[in-house]
């Protein structure tokens, strides 16, 4: 296909904070180079999704006078709590005997959409050119191999593959140097990987999903900068996960749930396991009375330093979460996806005043591995594997690790494949999940309907089945159908046809771009792809 293409030195594919730092690191040091970026959501923040607490090192070393630009950190935290569950009680662990990636002095609540939002303005400011509604749907290579590019999404495609009367032909964006910044489980960052066996000696990627519910509740119950975190109930010791809250803003509470995706049990929903929460006396004294806001998910990387591939290849890199820069123990990314857009722009801005393009920016990995964000990624190394061993015995291990080790334990703990840890239906315990009160607890597709998703209908659908048996004949039969429950989103449905068989029914208008299905199918057998730009959840301040 004839398509039309513009030149670049850099084309950057996501407007993250991850790309976005990159884009103005590099107009920082070269304000005269021609920056591309490209992001799929219909605007920059739109689908940003994060808790979040943000560590303002990075931010600070990108915009020394962030505070006279008014950034939106608004709300430092004043309080941190951490809090185990059981079923009808809590204990609060003493601040004192929390280890320092559970605290939280100097950092700020905030949204991150906010702040993408905020790092568009002085990104564009400073002469990037950015267009948001685009999806980078291919890679382009060269003729050496080496990648050259992105190709975006054609537009106007039908359900059955061909051309509508509305179809517009993706474009190539050409580059000296791309960065990919998709966030976790990126399509791209994963093709990458797969072509440059940039996977070799790492161990695989682990990823928690996030859900996140955004509250405005009681003026009387809302405590300014509270961070607070519990583990243990409603998840069993032996599932990790854990929640948060935090209060920020006009009476705000950001209150969410995260699930290990390396759990056993095909009958648990981590939708479910969340709205179960809410209903601890601990939890819903918070929110009773108060109004839901907005609704969304996305998986999260979670494997730490031995988990990241190599970071570069011929013609350009891998930055943010794309690569799993994300330390699961703070439950933080934004900083480490900030720190990880400047080295790497950094690196691309030498090599090309240096005339070079297209080759391996090595001084990225090499910049990376002397940053302060390799040290705080290295103590935390053994976070995941630790709490793999279940809630109680991490918790203790980990303690060790961290306060009396110092994170200077002399080995590194290895990782397994989440969607390989999945124990057959009949060897686990069924989960009998509560129906919805519509105050404190809520069904998928109310759910959905806040997180103001939508897609056309009339388009392949971007939920791809390598084999459209397996559903049925593995999964079903082995697992009972845990897409069903896995999908925070309700995109997965097993329905009976007329004469009575059982078929798997893709609702993909639904989905979140939350990636979990592209990661927990037990075969590994659905995969991902991105659907025509501008599409997907519009969050508004998550």
């Amino acid at each position: 296909m004839e398509r039309e293409g513009m030149d670049f030195d850099v084309v950057i594919v996501g407007g993250g904070p991850a790309g976005l730092a990159a884009a103005i690191r590099l107009k920082q040091l070269s304000p005269d180079l021609g920056i591309c970026l490209i992001e799929k959501g219909s605007e920059i923040g739109a689908h940003i999704l994060s808790g979040a607490i943000m560590d303002p090192r990075a931010i600070t070393e990108l915009f020394p006078d962030w505070q006279a630009l008014n950034a939106p950190l608004n709300t430092p935290v004043t309080e941190d709590r951490f809090v185990f569950l059981s079923q009808s009680g809590s204990f609060a662990l003493p601040n004192a005997l929390l280890p320092d990636c559970f605290t939280n002095h100097g950092n700020y609540i905030i949204s991150l959409g906010e702040v993408c939002r905020w790092l568009g303005q002085q990104a564009e400011s400073l002469g990037v050119e950015i267009y948001p509604g685009f999806a980078g749907a291919e890679v382009l290579y060269d003729e050496s191999g080496r990648v050259a590019g992105v190709i975006t999404g054609d537009m106007g495609v039908g359900r059955d593959g061909q051309p509508t009367d509305a179809f517009q032909p993706g474009m190539e964006l050409r580059a000296k140097y791309t960065l990919f910044a998709e966030g976790c489980r990126g399509h791209l960052g994963k093709r990458l990987q797969a072509k440059f066996n940039l996977r070799e000696n790492t161990d695989p990627q682990v990823y928690g999903l996030g859900i996140k519910e955004l509250w405005e509740i009681p003026a009387d119950k809302h405590r300014p900068g509270l961070a607070m975190h519990t583990a243990g109930w409603p998840l069993d010791s032996a599932t990790y996960g854990g929640s948060f809250m935090y209060h920020y803003g006009n009476n705000l509470a950001a209150v969410g749930f995260v699930v290990g995706l390396n759990y056993a049990n095909p009958h648990l929903s981590p939708f479910e396991e969340f709205q179960r929460y809410k209903t601890h006396p601990a939890i819903s004294t918070f929110l009773e009375g108060g109004r839901r806001i907005s609704y969304g998910a996305r998986a999260i990387t979670a494997g730490g330093l031995q988990a990241l591939p190599k970071l570069y290849f011929p013609g350009g890199a891998l930055i943010g979460d794309d690569a799993g820069f994300l330390n699961a123990s703070r439950i933080k990314g934004s900083h480490a996806a900030i720190k990880t857009g400047m080295i790497a722009a950094e690196a691309v801005a030498e090599a090309l005043a240096a005339g070079r393009e297209r080759d391996e920016l090595d001084a990225y990995d090499a910049k990376f591995r002397n940053s302060w964000l390799f040290d705080e990624l290295y103590k935390a190394r053994n976070f995941k594997p630790l709490m793999s061993k279940g809630l109680w015995l991490g918790s203790v291990l980990f303690g060790i690790d961290q306060i009396v080790l110092r994170g200077k334990a002399p080995w590194t703990l290895r990782l397994t494949a989440d969607h390989l840890k999945l124990k057959k239906a009949a060897d686990c315990p069924s989960i009998s999940y509560p129906k919805p009160d519509g105050k404190l607890t809520f069904d998928r597709l109310s759910s959905v309907f806040l997180s103001n998703t939508n897609h056309e209908e009339n388009q392949p659908c971007h939920l791809q089945l390598k084999d459209p048996d397996i559903p049925i004949r593995i999964n079903l039969a082995l697992y009972d159908a845990p897409e069903q429950r896995y999908c925070p989103a309700g995109v997965y449905e097993v329905v009976k046809d007329e004469q009575g068989s059982a078929k798997l029914q893709i609702n993909a208008q639904n989905c979140l771009h939350c990636k979990t299905c592209d990661i927990k199918d037990p075969t590994q057998n659905i995969v991902w792809v991105c659907p025509q730009g501008g599409e997907g959840p519009i969050y508004s301040a998550m």
